[in-house]
């Protein structure tokens, strides 16, 4: 019966792709003719004649292993259990709980200011960058640039461009600097340079938003991000359940799913009260009963592993619509409260503020 509920997941961009329209080849500039119409785009735009010779000087051609990677992103979906098994490995959980305690002031400081976990920034910075050991190397304007040119999804990836040479406009790192992945998503919190438009903080207070490099800048921008898609005081995303053979064909009998714009939210349910997810036969791991206070929940199962996600978990898909992303944070968050940091009530520096931010 658990069958009835397997939800195939797997890890994807921060930014959703869908819905941009292909452009024929034969209406496609030269790409010496498409960098040329962006130069004059960029300086119409109000952005220096400096800042833009400079981010192209040396995009004088397409990349060819971005448009390779673009055309062979792998067809394998992996299911929530072997994804979990493959990311949440020992290995990797010891290097999380080496990280917060390397990292036990500066992201204390930052749970303080903005009211997001510890354990929940380290998880998310060890997904995404493997605890800041490899955040990409592929040039980001130059990987952008070829993507906005290329047929597949052209008007995306042309407002990234523009959004690529706005952060350099303002001077938050150098173009050589401006390294990322082969689609554009950058530093260790692998933000699109929209998304850093919008989040990317300045913790360190030196003036620029160093996602790259500045461990306070790293986590307050995740910290920021999660905190602007409505972050819950308190945080909690989730427990792990049992689903008895009748609760699970009762369940796809009479709960709805959720409808939303984050495609994962199709595998998952609406929100009940745990009271009700009780009566459904649902129950903990450990075969008790469910924590009756706790927030109302919505279900999200695989083949054999299912959990009821709180409205913090909703916060989690933002930043990467994807279950098995989401719920590899919370494990992983929750693994390392056995190594919890006392958040630091010292004054940290605030935020930067007046930052410029991508069109909606």
């Amino acid at each position: 019966m658990r069958t009835l509920l397997v939800a195939l997941l797997t890890a994807t961009l921060q930014v959703p792709f869908a819905g941009s329209v292909d452009t024929p080849d034969a209406a496609r500039p030269s790409f010496a003719d498409f960098i040329a119409g962006v130069r004059e785009e960029a300086l119409a735009r109000g952005l220096r004649p400096e800042t833009v010779d400079k981010a192209l000087a040396t995009v004088d051609a397409p990349l060819d292993i971005v448009i390779k990677r673009d055309r062979t992103q792998a067809e394998t979906v992996l299911t929530l259990e072997e994804y979990l098994s493959r990311r949440l490995t020992a290995r990797f959980v010891a290097r999380a709980r080496t990280a917060l305690d390397q990292q036990r002031t500066m992201v204390g400081d930052v749970a303080a200011r903005y009211d997001v976990s510890p354990e929940i920034l380290i998880a998310i910075w060890g997904l995404e960058s493997n605890f800041g050991r490899f955040s990409g190397t592929r040039p980001t304007v130059a990987a952008l640039a070829t993507l906005a040119w290329d047929t597949r999804r052209p008007a995306l990836f042309r407002s990234e461009l523009f959004a690529a040479l706005e952060i350099l406009e303002h001077g938050d790192i150098e173009v050589s600097r401006m390294r990322g992945s082969w689609a554009g998503a950058m530093g260790q919190v692998q933000f699109m340079p929209s998304s850093f438009l919008k989040y990317a903080e300045d913790f360190d207070g030196d003036g620029r938003r160093d996602i790259w490099s500045s461990p306070g800048d790293v986590f307050a921008s995740v910290a920021n991000y999660l905190r602007a898609h409505a972050w819950p005081a308190g945080g909690r995303w989730g427990l792990e359940v049992e689903l008895p053979d009748e609760a699970s064909l009762r369940i796809a009998r009479t709960v709805a799913r959720r409808e939303s714009g984050c495609r994962a939210k199709g595998d998952m349910t609406v929100e009940l009260p745990l009271s009700e997810w009780q009566e459904l036969g649902v129950k903990r791991r450990d075969g008790g009963d469910l924590p009756l206070d706790d927030p109302p929940a919505s279900l999200v199962s695989g083949s054999t592993r299912h959990f009821l996600v709180h409205a913090a978990y909703d916060s989690l898909l933002d930043y990467n619509c994807s279950h098995a992303y989401a719920i590899s944070v919370g494990l992983l968050a929750d693994r390392l409260t056995a190594s919890p940091v006392r958040t630091n009530q010292r004054s940290a520096p605030r935020p930067s503020s007046g930052h410029r931010h991508a069109p909606a």
